[in-house]
């Protein structure tokens, strides 16, 4: 949400609200990198005298977490040249059933690990898993097939009862989406999922594998797929870094309530 504030408006927000007009009128078009923060700092200094390079910074910060701009570490800060990717999320499953696809068919697959380990903390607590179960692990990085450029981290974590000692384990790419593998594996049907949502800083590895500053805020979702007996089927996890993605939630509106306890704080 984008709001102009004139004169009363924090300097940061002033200074973003004039390089997302020059943005927006080609001073600065996609793909072209930014001044320097030392040009910046020098041009805006012109109005706001006792401007700090972190209140520059601060506003660098908002339109990176708009998606206008993206840093790239080592290189500088540049305005976005591509749409930020849509994920949505209810839609995902069914199409892939038609088209027998990777459920990211679009991206660069890779598979840096694939074999047993335990379950991590987090993904046992929203799984009600017991934490340091050993499962199936799958980690896989994916990119933009033209530039290269790493767009997600994740892995998925799937049962041992039917996925060890089979391909899954084997660190490849697996021929169709792997939901529709693990159907095969288990004899089960994916019925019914939960997704848990944060924003949060990334950690080292991330940056670092995503290729972007520390200072980049990521989305994180932890995706718990069951079956219709109730069991897990798989948990899987993705990092996006957050000015890269938006989530598209398209759903009809119950008249009554389908679970009175299910209150939202937000």
């Amino acid at each position: 949400m984008t709001s102009e504030l004139g004169a009363k408006a924090p300097k940061y927000q002033r200074i973003a609200d004039e390089l997302r007009r020059d943005i927006k009128n080609g001073t600065y078009r996609p793909g072209e990198r930014l001044p320097a923060e030392a040009a910046l700092l020098e041009r805006f200094r012109a109005t706001f005298p006792s401007l700090s390079l972190e209140t520059l910074r601060s506003a660098i910060r908002v339109l990176r977490a708009e998606g206008i701009v993206e840093a790239r570490q080592g290189v500088g800060t540049f305005v976005s040249a591509n749409r930020r990717l849509q994920r949505r999320s209810r839609d995902r499953y069914g199409r892939a059933r038609t088209d027998g696809k990777l459920l990211t068919a679009h991206l660069q697959h890779e598979i840096p690990f694939a074999g047993r380990g335990p379950v991590p903390e987090h993904v046992a607590q929203a799984a009600g898993m017991e934490p340091g179960e050993q499962v199936v692990i799958r980690r896989r990085v994916l990119s933009d097939r033209e530039s290269g450029r790493p767009q997600e981290v994740g892995a998925s974590y799937i049962p041992l009862g039917f996925a060890g000692g089979t391909f899954l384990e084997e660190p490849r790419v697996v021929p169709k989406a792997l939901f529709l593998c693990v159907e095969d594996l288990s004899g089960k049907r994916y019925t019914r999922a939960r997704d848990h949502w944060q924003w949060r800083m990334p950690t080292a590895a991330e940056a670092e594998a995503l290729q972007i500053s520390p200072g980049t805020g990521v989305v994180h979702v932890v995706h718990v797929a069951r079956a219709e007996d109730d069991s897990v089927l798989e948990v899987s996890e993705s990092v996006w870094p957050a000015d890269r993605i938006e989530i598209i939630d398209e759903y009809d509106v119950t008249q009554q309530p389908e679970d009175a306890d299910g209150r939202s704080d937000i």
